[in-house]
């Protein structure tokens, strides 16, 4: 059977909307997939934003109103790539016109938006729409969490999940609004990394009874558009220590982690064995094994063999425009009900659990306490 076409339009046309056009531009790459996704339309208020996309031969609507894609029926899905703060309103719109979506995350600015998403969504069951994660689609990430869900590593009895980056340790580097927290919200990079790194345990069913957090505004001011110092309100730096059971589970966010271009890893350990995995060396997955009264840390090196196949050999390295690619794949192909086994984007209901961790992370930050995870009402 044919793949069935797919016309996607872009509210958002900056860093991840262009990801997702070169994206689309390689789907050819996928060995088989039952979607053949076709971007047609795509909304900036930036004129200079909007001009990138008249490289792609298939966009017809270039607009700085997005009225004009929720209303248009010929459109079967949204990337809505825009600022935390325009999240709720968006996200209901396209909600309220019966529009599939993938949402950046956090899914809204705060737990009281996505709450509000969430409750939306309840209301329009039709509407499939599931929230951006793209790091857990390495194929080392993959592969590691196979391991865990099938059981391979016995009891757990302690996990560890990051993504750090490097950028902020400019001290030069200007203010953006990811620093603001009108734009980015309270939460900062909580919010901002935070749902790569719950992604696979929610997943996994890892939900976090208690929150422990250490939260670090590192660098208090920036250069503004003039060079004037600018306040950044919002965290540079966050520390998660959850108990999940009887084991913790580290969260780690950081925007000043030295040596971190953009690492994304994961570690997990039990009393049959552990696995570690970091895309900054994207071809290696370690595992630990007992073995004859030793102790051993294995390399096993898994190249580039996603979780929809590609032409691309496995001897190759991995990299995030694959991670990109592999997400969408997921995403269109959970869509058409042809998803399987494989791992699926996070889900709204993923999301909302997310801000609950966040918002436990932030009381715990004020408390100087753990503090237990989903009690506290918000208005």
């Amino acid at each position: 059977m044919a793949p069935r076409r797919v016309r996607i339009g872009i509210v958002g046309g900056g860093l991840m909307g262009r990801e997702l056009a070169a994206a689309i531009g390689r789907w050819a790459a996928l060995e088989d997939h039952p979607a053949q996704p076709v971007l047609t339309a795509v909304c900036d208020p930036s004129e200079p934003a909007r001009e990138w996309f008249r490289r792609v031969s298939t966009v017809t609507t270039l607009t700085g109103d997005r009225r004009r894609l929720l209303e248009d029926p010929q459109l079967d899905v949204l990337y809505l790539a825009v600022p935390h703060h325009l999240h709720e309103e968006l996200y209901l719109d396209a909600i309220e016109a019966g529009k599939d979506f993938l949402g950046e995350k956090p899914f809204g600015i705060d737990l009281a938006a996505a709450r509000r998403i969430v409750a939306a969504l309840d209301d329009r069951p039709g509407v499939f729409v599931r929230c951006s994660s793209e790091m857990p689609y390495f194929p080392g990430a993959q592969r590691a969490y196979e391991l865990i869900r099938r059981g391979a590593l016995g009891r757990i009895f302690e996990a560890h999940a990051a993504f750090l980056h490097s950028s902020d340790l400019d001290l030069a580097k200007p203010i953006n609004w990811k620093r603001q927290a009108r734009y980015c919200g309270e939460l900062g990079v909580i919010a901002d990394l935070g749902m790569h790194v719950v992604h696979l345990p929610l997943r996994l069913g890892w939900h976090p009874q208690t929150v422990y957090a250490t939260i670090q505004d590192i660098v208090s001011e920036r250069p503004g558009p003039d060079g004037t110092p600018v306040a950044c309100d919002t965290p540079d730096n966050a520390t998660l220590h959850a108990t999940v059971g009887d084991f913790p589970l580290t969260l780690e966010t950081k925007r000043i982690a030295p040596g971190h271009a953009n690492t994304w890893s994961l570690k997990v350990l039990g009393l049959d064995g552990g696995v570690e995995f970091s895309t900054a060396t994207p071809k290696d997955l370690w595992r630990f094994e007992r073995r004859d009264g030793h102790q051993l840390w294995q390399r096993e090196q898994t190249g580039s063999t996603s979780a929809f196949a590609t032409i691309t050999g496995p001897i190759f390295e991995f990299g995030f425009p694959d991670a990109i690619l592999q997400m969408w794949a997921a995403y269109l192909a959970e869509r058409e009900g042809d998803l399987g086994d494989r791992l699926g984007c996070v889900t709204p209901q993923e999301a909302l659990q997310s801000h609950e961790i966040f918002a436990a992370a932030l009381r715990s930050a004020r408390s100087g306490s753990a503090e237990r995870v989903g009690t506290a009402p918000v208005g």
